[in-house]
């Protein structure tokens, strides 16, 4: 290969990603090991904080969001070691022990940290907690976990009505209360469940549909009295708990294998192994997507890991169609939504995603960027009120385009760049680290480049 197809120029602390098709065309090989699991890695750090005795976590992701979880559990007395992805030991201080922090909590760019966080601080009696994020967080809604908490006598103040960062939380005595959430949402769901711990008695969130449970395996292991009602959707704890701490490994996100996925499958002669990732059934909604989209994809070595199902997934290059994405499957990929467009683009026909105005109040909205950034490139992208319409089959020619500071379109956009002519320039690709550290590196590995 000439050149180098993937190059990071990096100025201060902004990153530059560049990808240049080859002329002679590219295909995409090799073995894969994504980044630990983002939802998995946040869990275990903070039930080892809350639990008593020893937690270790195998596995953890390195991503900036993990690091605030860990730095606002470290300021609220809980012992945690240096961050690795070998062995990570967590010294529990115990349910209700958290203690009162000396500065103000940060979440940084991390919803997870903060909406989950809030049930924990708002259920410690007599203690109050400052937290706040970056800008992109505390523009993103907090109501959806404020409004259960105050039914169940939190008391909590905020921007907007107490409905933006920063916030502030006067620990309570927490009652239980049975919240029908008018959204799937597993940050909503984990949020209550967490608060309930502490509380006398059963606390239950019935959704809509079904969203992604790791908060019900991962309470289940540590020791907490958890009830599923699979069939409304329904998830019981009863409190106050006794957690005790454990040791957790943590699988590959698919999150981020999603983007390897795509890649293979819309890069001609491409095929790649996705190594270690976690197949929990409420996150692979986006395995069933490809597979309608006809997708060249397999599960192998398919095993049970500390309770999360894990396989290895092969995935080959193959002519796309395109399909519908809507309803129940929306919870289960809403993440994966991003890099989904990306491969609707090289698809034959109108993809249409609906049902997924979650996605305006994400890093970024999500569906006004992913619809000007890949249009910028020439695809033919309409934007809806919650999703998108994708005509595929246009060739995509490499331009400028912005990652807004989200890491999912970042890496989304790198992805549809090995398939457009010529050069894309993608700035502030540096927001990739969130969830994805070695993100560049991992490409240019598949594209036959030693970094």
């Amino acid at each position: 290969m000439s050149d180098a197809v993937v190059t990071l120029e990096i100025t201060g602390d902004q990153q530059c990603l560049l990808v240049r098709k080859p002329f002679e065309g590219l295909s995409l090989t090799g073995r894969i090991r994504v980044p630990g699991d983002k939802s998995i890695s946040h869990r275990a750090l903070m039930l080892g904080a809350i639990a008593s005795g020893e937690t270790q976590i195998q596995g953890l992701l390195l991503g900036e969001d993990p690091r605030s979880t860990a730095a606002c559990f470290q300021a609220m007395g809980a012992e945690i070691s240096q961050l690795n992805t070998e062995l990570v030991t967590v010294r529990g201080i115990g349910l209700g022990q958290l203690q009162e922090p000396n500065d103000i909590l940060n979440a940084g760019n991390s919803g997870t940290t903060l909406r989950l966080m809030l049930g924990l601080l708002a259920s410690h009696p007599g203690r109050f907690f400052t937290v706040t994020g970056d800008s992109s967080l505390r523009s993103r809604p907090m109501s959806r976990v404020v409004n259960p908490l105050q039914q169940m006598g939190a008391q909590i103040w905020g921007r907007k009505n107490n409905s933006l960062a920063p916030l502030a939380i006067q620990g309570q005595q927490l009652k239980p209360i049975h919240y029908h959430s008018p959204i799937a949402s597993a940050q909503v769901k984990s949020c209550i469940l967490l608060a309930g711990l502490m509380t006398e008695g059963q606390t239950t969130v019935t959704e809509p549909a079904l969203s992604r449970d790791h908060s019900e395996r991962m309470l289940k292991a540590f020791g907490a009295e958890l009830s599923i009602d699979p069939e409304t959707h329904s998830v019981t704890v009863t409190g106050p708990a006794k957690l005790q701490g454990q040791t957790v490994i943590v699988p590959g996100d698919i999150s981020s294998a999603a983007f390897w996925l795509v890649a293979g499958a819309i890069v001609p002669g491409s095929e790649l192994l996705i190594e270690n990732v976690g197949v929990n059934p409420t996150r692979t909604g986006v395995l069933e997507v490809l597979e309608m989209m006809g997708a060249d994809i397999s599960l192998e070595n398919q095993r049970e890991v500390a309770g999360e199902p894990v396989a290895d997934l092969r995935v080959r290059y193959s002519q796309l169609k395109a399909c519908q994405i809507a309803g129940d499957v929306i919870p289960r990929l809403i993440d994966e939504i991003p890099i989904l467009a990306v491969a609707a683009v090289f698809a034959s026909g109108t993809t249409t995603i609906r049902d997924a105005e979650e996605l305006r109040v994400k890093e970024s909205d999500r569906i006004a960027v992913m619809a000007s950034e890949l249009n910028r490139m020439g695809a033919k992208v309409t934007e809806l009120p919650d999703g998108l319409e994708i005509t595929g089959g246009t060739p995509l020619t490499g331009t400028e385009v912005d990652s807004y500071t989200d890491h999912r379109i970042a890496m989304s956009l790198a992805i549809a760049a090995l398939n457009a002519t010529g050069t894309t320039t993608i700035n502030r690709a540096e927001a990739a680290a969130v969830s994805y550290p070695d993100f560049t590196r991992t490409l240019q590995q598949i594209c036959g480049q030693t970094a």
